[in-house]
């Protein structure tokens, strides 16, 4: 972690520190230093696990669907053209809290036979709302890749899943690459909704704590400094690794 996050984290631990001197707030819930606190610390971060595991299981599904869903867009079938828009319309138009209490509460009514745990319906939540933004990521990745290239395969008589997987599909993925990252972040916020419907993440975990311990700003201040620290974590991870592809390179 960099200078910068570490400057940003202790400014807003400090912050949070100053602002409950002398107003009588009960810190002491969330002190390290005491039993009781470290209990309560650790119960809070045991929801680190759920919302990053939720997250990247989410993505890893919606990338390949966000790729069948782009690529008949690029086809001259009108039908296949307009299934691409369709699609991509109405799923984003979809709120992802409505979307998780459908598939939670109305799938399983629609069919008795599925029995849907709470971490597996928000993984189906979300991972059906990012196939829409996904596949306009993609959709623009392939369509930066200069025209040449699709000529050049065309040439050497690669056939188009030959052209598509060894020629335009690299090129786009390592364009596209912060994109996809920043959908990551994304989604590990959009993670939180999933408390809604029961899943132990870090949300569900502080309401629990809140609700017993009666001190909302306290434990709800430790959840802000939770996903701060999370999000800057994976932000660095992701610009590592456009480093380390060369993602981050004029093209």
């Amino acid at each position: 972690m960099n200078k910068n996050v570490n400057r940003v984290l202790l400014i807003v631990a400090v912050g949070l520190f100053l602002s409950g001197c002398g107003q009588g707030w009960g810190w002491y819930v969330v002190d390290p230093s005491t039993k009781s606190g470290w209990i309560n610390l650790k119960f809070l971060m045991s929801g680190f696990w759920y919302t990053i595991l939720l997250s990247f299981v989410s993505l890893l599904i919606a990338i390949p669907i966000g790729l069948l869903v782009a690529l008949p867009g690029f086809s001259k079938n009108p039908f296949l053209r307009g299934f691409n828009r369709t699609y991509v319309e109405l799923i984003r138009a979809l709120p992802v809290l409505v979307a998780i209490l459908w598939i939670h509460y109305g799938l399983p009514t629609l069919f008795p036979s599925i029995d849907l745990t709470v971490f597996w319906s928000g993984v189906i939540a979300l991972s059906i709302c990012e196939t829409a933004f996904l596949a306009e990521i993609f959709r623009a990745g392939i369509q930066s890749i200069p025209k040449g290239q699709t000529e050049a395969a065309q040439s050497i008589s690669l056939s188009y899943f030959d052209r598509m997987y060894y020629v335009i599909l690299p090129q786009a993925l390592r364009r596209i690459l912060p994109a996809i990252g920043n959908q990551f972040v994304y989604m590990l916020k959009m993670s939180s909704l999933v408390s809604v419907i029961g899943m132990g993440e870090l949300v569900r975990k502080a309401n629990e704590l809140a609700v017993t311990e009666y001190r909302a700003l306290e434990i709800y201040s430790v959840l802000v400094l939770e996903y701060l620290v999370l999000i800057l974590v994976v932000s660095a991870g992701v610009r590592w690794l456009e480093k380390k592809l060369g993602a981050d390179e004029s093209q």
